[in-house]
């Protein structure tokens, strides 16, 4: 039986199973990520990530991104990291900074590299998206403005999470940013009350988030410190969420809640999010290597 070779890497425990395709070939990735992402009969990841040739200028390299239950992803902010520091220390590519085809488009990543070996990578993850359309969000009557502190209650059935959340402190509103995927951005006051597998769930696949939806529930501690806890479509809950700590910098900023560069704690670890002035939100993490090893082609999949 053949094999396919694979690396098991996390940037704050946001875990993903990595594949060079540069020299490999997979029949069909979505049935292989729900294969090797299942924590019991598989490698155990939130998803599968394809390192692979780039296929427009000036990319070094490309990324291509699935969920745990088989679905695209279209961008991965921790996934991003643990790209670049693949690609430098298996000499994919040697150029630093380093830019990374994603379905996102093209990022750019300044790497720290100590004994020839990735430890930190900046990334610029572009601008945030504010337009209902393209995050994107329907609401039930025509609306082209961002959605800042929009009403839960008025576009989301809430019977049941009213009473799940009335430890929690919440306030009834979401921001809703898109950093390349859609998020829905909740602030708490006591995040450790919020019962995030019910609630992640249920905002997941509502009708108003046409694409399902990122959602993170965020406490704020001051203004260049926030918590943030993430429930992440096709994937459930996470340990960290890059791309969910740049929209919920963006929220906290357009709330008057945040300045535009804070630590966000995830439970994986903290980034350092940064809201530039040219409108650009850079995020900063590790990546760290778990392991690599060989998975039998066919096997587990089912």
């Amino acid at each position: 039986m053949a094999a396919l070779r694979f690396t098991k890497m996390h940037g704050l425990d946001n875990d993903y199973v990595f594949v060079n395709v540069f020299d490999q070939h997979i029949e069909d990735p979505s049935v292989l990520a729900r294969a090797v992402s299942n924590r019991h009969r598989g490698v155990g990841s939130d998803g599968l990530i394809l390192v692979a040739p780039p296929t427009s200028s000036p990319a070094h390299v490309r990324m291509i991104v699935f969920n745990a239950d088989g679905s695209r992803g279209r961008m991965c902010g921790n996934g991003i990291r643990c790209v670049a520091k693949y690609a430098y220390e298996r000499k994919l590519c040697r150029s630093n900074p380093m830019h990374i085809e994603t379905d996102s488009g093209i990022k750019t990543l300044d790497l720290t590299i100590n004994d020839d070996r990735v430890t930190q990578v900046r990334v610029d993850m572009g601008e945030p998206e504010l337009n209902p359309s393209l995050i994107p969000v329907r609401l039930p009557h025509a609306h082209s403005g961002p959605i800042i502190e929009y009403p839960i209650s008025k576009y989301i059935p809430m019977g049941p999470p009213a009473v799940w959340m009335k430890d929690c402190g919440w306030h009834d509103a979401m921001t809703c940013v898109s950093m390349g995927n859609p998020h829905a951005i909740v602030f708490v006051d006591h995040i450790a009350s919020v019962p995030l597998e019910k609630l992640g769930l249920y905002f997941e696949r509502q009708p108003i988030f046409p694409e399902r939806i990122n959602v993170h529930f965020v406490q704020i501690h001051h203004r260049t410190e926030g918590t943030m806890i993430s429930w992440e479509r096709g994937s459930g809950v996470t340990q960290a969420c890059g791309t969910g700590a740049c929209a919920t910098l963006v929220a906290g900023v357009l709330t008057n809640r945040l300045d535009r560069k804070a630590t966000i704690h995830l439970t994986g670890g903290d980034l350092l999010v940064d809201w530039a002035d040219n409108n650009h939100v850079f995020m900063t993490g590790p990546a760290e290597e778990v392991f690599s090893g060989e998975w039998l082609i066919g096997a587990g999949i089912r």
